[in-house]
């Protein structure tokens, strides 16, 4: 007998319940259940993967990275994913794994490791992630969840972010036992009036806190690849080594929008693979390739400012002048505190959180294993900064060689003592991205323009001066070679010639902090933008303009969250795989 319509109704009202009521139960029997390594996904390289595969998806996920592996977890517990890293697996690779290597495997310069420098069109030196995990295995660690303002301002489901972040946080985070370095800026903040102590907590509050770190007791780091192991792993296939160079799109055939299909990728042998959706309207290629990687990718499949495509040859999906466009950076400048003694090595712990959006850090010492490569850094070493102080046409190899060879005669005190950083919070100062090559695998060229707007100038003098106060508190007054305190002036030269970026510098002249600020500046690796919300992508982030095509990472801020990102970006990919499968069951259930 056929229902009636208010029946038929009340029928599907009682599915989608009872879809809702098994997707939750789903999603908890995690906590149940004891997280273990043990349950991480095979991970293949992508020359394994079978010419002309038969096997489709439901949803593609171009990136392995702090968004992409917690994405792909979530989703493969009702779909079928694919995941395609172009890097490595971070396991077993003891640079990544160990806060003591910590500047080796951020300075590798080798074409397989798994950090990719790139230096901005304003000559600050940076580095994009290249391994399974992203950022997160080549970041500093701290861990501290974005404001509440940020929060309300991207449209989330609070109740859904208060879940989200424990769901990472149980399996990846830890609470540091806080090093003497992070102890003393903690009590010289606080002497310095960056108050209330907050004491240990991931929420982002004025005031001086310690945060979370996703190292353990022994130093040994957690990463965004840990997630995968609360997948399905019957459902989540995950290949390393895999470039997607294009998104697939099919014909139109009557569509107003062009719709993506698939993806093409290289192998680590340089050969060609295709790899596509299956025929569910809501299959999706989901981007998660970062800030950089992101607006390149969509650059190169056709989808930008027409006029930069052409001039690539590139054939033109769908015209958008906004792709690679208001990219920024968190510009950050340290000052190096020689000490009496070499302090413990500590990556960010404590942080100083200022009403007027500045950030105070700090990090100290240097480690190396005994198993890890002893080698010269190349360009990205501190010990050979003062290379920026050369004309750029004069900086050569050869330059770099001699200073690598001489460097056994820097001042003992180079090596003794420890940074206090301060950094912008969502800089007014903004850039761009464009193609340089059609080569995926190249950097594009980023510019940043920093401090090019004078508010972010008067925020950068607001921290050097509150470092400054910091520095004449009791408790950095007693770490001092002669227990006499350090003059500003005195710190600030030293910290000119010991910082890395290849902007000429104007040593020995500290009257002006603006030109402090501007030579001075380096990178906190928080760049963000080129696929902002309204502009590339709609409030549910997918691109404006096609179907099929979705964007989850770090190229959709306008504003990187929190103190560190890592914290929020890692939930945006837990948050948005709950987001997507509830769609789809709300779908499923004709409501």
């Amino acid at each position: 007998m056929a229902l009636s319509g208010r029946a038929l109704l009340l029928f599907k009202l009682l599915l989608l319940l009872l879809a809702c009521l098994l997707f939750l139960l789903e999603l908890s029997r995690g906590k149940e259940e004891a997280f273990s390594l043990r349950n991480l996904p095979p991970f293949h390289k992508a020359s394994s993967y079978p010419a002309g595969c038969p096997t489709t998806y439901d949803y593609i996920i171009v990136g392995g990275g702090t968004a992409g592996c917690p994405l792909a977890a979530t989703l493969s517990h009702s779909y079928r994913v694919l995941l395609l890293e172009r890097g490595g697996s971070p396991y077993g690779d003891r640079n990544v794994s160990y806060m003591q290597n910590f500047h080796i495997g951020l300075m590798n310069m080798a074409p397989d490791s798994p950090s990719q420098a790139f230096i901005s069109t304003d000559g600050v030196i940076n580095a994009r992630a290249r391994v399974l995990g992203g950022g997160t295995c080549i970041n500093a660690g701290f861990y501290s969840r974005a404001s509440p303002s940020f929060i309300q301002e991207a449209g989330w489901d609070e109740d859904l972010v208060n879940k989200s972040y424990p769901w990472v946080e149980d399996k990846i985070v830890q609470w540091p036992k806080i090093a003497p370095w992070q102890a003393a800026l903690r009590d010289g903040l606080l002497q310095a009036g960056v108050a209330p102590f907050n004491g240990y907590t991931y929420d982002h509050v004025s005031g001086t806190k310690v945060g979370g770190t996703i190292f353990d007791e022994t130093g040994y780091r957690h990463t965004a690849a840990d997630l995968l192991a609360a997948g399905d792993a019957s459902n989540l296939k995950v290949l390393l080594h895999a470039s997607v160079h294009k998104i697939v799109f099919g014909s139109r055939q009557g569509r107003l929008k062009a719709r993506a299909i698939g993806v093409e990728f290289t192998d680590e042998d340089g050969r060609h693979h295709q790899a596509f959706l299956n025929s569910n309207r809501d299959s999706e290629v989901i981007v998660s390739a970062g800030a950089i990687g992101t607006p390149q990718l969509l650059l190169l499949s056709g989808i930008g400012p027409k006029n930069d495509l052409k001039n690539h040859n590139i054939p033109v999906v769908l015209h958008n002048r906004y792709v690679g466009k208001g990219m920024a950076d968190n510009p950050m400048n340290s000052i190096f505190i020689p000490t009496r003694s070499p302090p413990r090595q500590s990556l960010i712990e404590t942080v100083g959180i200022t009403e007027e959006g500045v950030f105070i850090e700090a990090s100290s010492g240097f480690g190396q294993s005994s198993e890890s490569v002893h080698c010269h850094h190349g360009i990205m070493s501190a010990e050979i900064g003062q290379l920026s102080t050369i004309p750029p046409k004069q900086r050569t190899l050869e330059a770099a060689q001699k200073y690598a060879h001489n460097k056994l005669n820097l001042p003992k005190e180079v090596f003794h003592g420890g940074f206090i950083l301060e950094k912008i919070d969502g800089p007014m100062s903004t850039g761009h991205l464009v193609l340089t090559d059609t080569d995926v695998r190249n950097n594009p060229a980023v510019t940043f323009n920093y401090f090019s707007h004078p508010q972010d100038l008067n925020r950068c003098i607001y921290g050097i001066k509150t470092i400054e106060r910091i520095l004449k508190t009791n408790r950095f007054s007693e770490l001092s070679a002669d227990g006499a305190g350090l003059s500003m002036e005195r710190v600030l030269n030293m910290s000119v010639q010991a910082n890395v970026n290849l902007i000429p510098k104007h040593t020995n002249d500290t009257e002006s902090l603006e030109q402090f600020c501007k030579d001075t500046v380096i990178t906190i690796w928080h760049y963000h933008g080129g696929c902002h919300v309204g502009k590339v992508v709609d409030q549910h982030y997918r691109v404006l303009g096609v179907s099929g095509l979705r964007v989850v990472d770090g190229s959709i801020f306008s504003k990187s969250p929190g103190t560190n990102p890592q914290a929020t970006v890692m939930m945006m990919g837990r948050y948005m795989g709950v987001k997507i499968l509830r769609e789809r069951l709300g779908r499923a259930a004709g409501v």
